[in-house]
């Protein structure tokens, strides 16, 4: 990974629509070498993703949670993450290391909605414990 590569990741993660020519100005390449050097990138898996982040609030979703969970020892990591592909709710989860197993977080209408998710995860998605926190603002660092 060479000064412009990483130059080049740098600028699409704060802009990932950013045009070749732009990115191409950028690190002074023409815009043909930055959109190969684009996918390289991407056919390396350095660029995982290109994809507009949606406000949940936009959604009607503007309650957002943090749910810390603590699986049944007979509940698998398969079984608990195909449960959570069906909550359309569920915004990410992460499988982590620690006292909880996974820290997933979603986005409600209101706290009914967050009561029947946090039920459907202890029920049928198979989780032992639970530990919501509300998330009162996110700072995303990767713009700067």
């Amino acid at each position: 990974m060479d000064k412009i590569n990483l130059k080049m990741l740098d600028l699409l993660a704060r802009d990932g629509r950013m045009s070749f020519r732009d990115l191409g100005d950028a690190v002074k390449l023409s815009s043909n070498a930055a959109a190969e050097r684009y996918r390289r990138l991407v056919a390396d898996g350095a660029i995982r993703h290109v994809r507009a982040r949606v406000s949940p609030a936009a959604l009607g979703r503007a309650l957002e949670v943090q749910i810390d969970v603590k699986l049944r020892p007979n509940v698998s990591a398969e079984r608990f993450e195909a449960a959570l592909r069906k909550l359309p709710q569920v915004i990410s989860a992460t499988l982590m290391t620690g006292s909880f197993d996974y820290a997933v977080r979603v986005a409600c209408a209101d706290r009914d909605e967050l009561v029947r998710v946090t039920e459907t995860l202890r029920g049928a998605a198979g989780a032992q414990e639970t530990y919501s926190r509300l998330i009162l603002r996110e700072i995303d660092l990767t713009v700067r």
